[in-house]
């Protein structure tokens, strides 16, 4: 009975989770803060959708659902547009916030690490996606400034495929990352500006604008995004069909003359000609079984002497652009979807690589040099729908040990936790597919020391 019970409160508070609208409480609040039209209280509820404004002397700070925190420093208005948390199945956690002014904090709750894919912070002039991370956020209608705390952020402008309805960061050439390790620096989004760019912030950051109260969490910092506009309605014009109508005709005169009697012979019967029907052979049908979803991956641009190996605006045409770190992007070919199985584990070898080692000795001097990789790990448990890796890589006679563990989506993506600029841990973006009997591969970044980083792609087969 005792089980039952648990079972039961454990479903419940399972499905509150899933579909409550209330997004998070109010922890703190101080001077002149609003939800709506009403005056915000601390231990008040904040629902999905509702209008958050803060004064001039304002602060609100939010305690989300999965123990995240949303912070709105004065003269800001914010909304909390989606707040879904799924903790059964994390691919249907979607969560959006929206910066439309001022400036706000994000801090990522459980629910945001175990989906960041599904993740969206956006402003009126671009899109902020997460690595597992809290950054802070200016915004106006025509400049962005994001500024990241801890973890990393991708930032893009709203151009192409990328658009304030989205979710998740938008990845391609045009997006920016900034992780915690760049400190001192910004990513900021113009309206209509094609990139980002990534600088240093020079008093412009977040918290020079607003400076945080000596009681909010954790240190400084300062950042940008994008606000989402309402699509308009799509109406479609009502035609009206106007049909001429022609003046009646006069009658025909009466004729009062009786027709002449005419005897006709009768008729003979007519034989009907004989038909012979052909039936039209109908051909077999043969189902051609559709061919499973592959993976692509390449250096999109030169390094040295060695040309691109792909081409990253013509692949777009024919593939699905999954992520582009550094000089590597991966793409996903079309084909039958990838389902990721619900228990068991595999292991996978390395098939092929392809690494360069970067050593900056200072402003715009950086020499590059290849690299080998060696003695590959990839474990998948998708029990747990985790995956851990490792790798030697070689360069110049030293060998450098790496290694990530992350998250499998169910269909099929593959996101490493963020390395936060350790040495000898990777930020990475892999997939996986059934091509070939069971394959898989990644794009990846690292730190070696202070002066160098490394940057690759791997393809593993089982």
């Amino acid at each position: 009975m005792l089980r039952h019970l648990m079972v039961t409160a454990g479903l419940a508070l399972c499905a509150q989770f899933a579909f409550a609208a209330e997004a998070g409480k109010i922890i703190f609040v101080a001077g002149q803060a609003q939800v709506v039209d009403r005056a915000a209280v601390q231990d008040g509820a904040v629902q999905e959708g509702d209008m958050l404004t803060t004064g001039a002397d304002g602060f609100m700070y939010i305690k989300t659902l999965d123990n995240g925190l949303f912070i709105l420093r004065p003269n800001s208005r914010a909304r909390i547009v989606t707040y879904h948390v799924d903790p059964v199945n994390p691919a249907n956690t979607r969560i959006k916030l929206e910066l439309l002014s001022g400036v706000a904090r994000s801090k990522s709750g459980d629910a945001v690490k175990l989906a960041r894919q599904n993740f969206r912070f956006n402003t009126p002039v671009a899109a902020i996606g997460v690595r597992g991370t809290d950054f802070t956020v200016f915004t106006d209608q025509d400049t962005s400034r994001v500024a990241v705390i801890s973890g990393g952020v991708a930032v893009s402008g709203f151009a192409g495929a990328c658009s304030p309805d989205g979710f998740g960061p938008c990845e391609g050439i045009y997006t920016r990352e900034l992780s915690a390790a760049q400190r001192g620096q910004l990513v900021q989004v113009r309206r209509g500006q094609v990139a980002p760019q990534v600088m240093s912030s020079g008093g412009n950051g977040p918290d020079n604008i607003a400076p945080p109260r000596n009681d909010e969490p954790i240190g400084k910092n300062g950042g940008i995004n994008g606000a989402a506009t309402a699509p308009a309605p799509s109406l479609d014009p009502i035609k009206n069909v106007v049909i001429a109508q022609l003046p009646p005709l006069a009658p025909a005169p009466v004729v009062n003359t009786p027709p002449p009697v005419v005897e006709e012979p009768p008729a003979l019967p007519v034989e009907p000609p004989l038909v012979v029907v052909v039936p039209t052979p109908v051909p077999p049908v043969i189902e051609i079984p559709q061919k499973d979803s592959g993976i692509l991956w390449g250096r999109w641009q030169r390094i040295g002497a060695p040309p691109a190996t792909i081409d990253l605006t013509a692949e777009q045409e024919r593939s699905q652009l999954l992520a582009v770190r550094g000089n590597f992007a991966l793409f996903r070919t079309p084909g039958k979807e990838y389902v990721a199985r619900e228990n068991g584990s595999v292991g996978f070898r390395l098939d092929s690589s392809e690494a360069y080692v970067y050593t900056n000795y200072g402003p715009g001097i950086r020499t590059t040099a290849a690299a080998t990789i060696n003695n590959g790990r990839l474990d998948l448990d998708f029990g747990n729908k985790s995956f851990a890796t490792s790798f030697d890589l070689t360069s110049k006679d030293e060998t450098f040990k790496f290694q990530s563990k992350g998250d499998i989506t169910a269909n099929g993506r593959m996101y490493g936790e963020h390395a936060q600029g350790r040495p000898g841990y990777l930020n990475l973006d892999g997939v996986l597919s059934n091509e070939r009997n069971g394959s898989a591969a990644y794009i990846f970044d690292g730190v070696i020391d202070a002066q160098r980083t490394v940057n690759g792609a791997t393809y593993w087969r089982k």
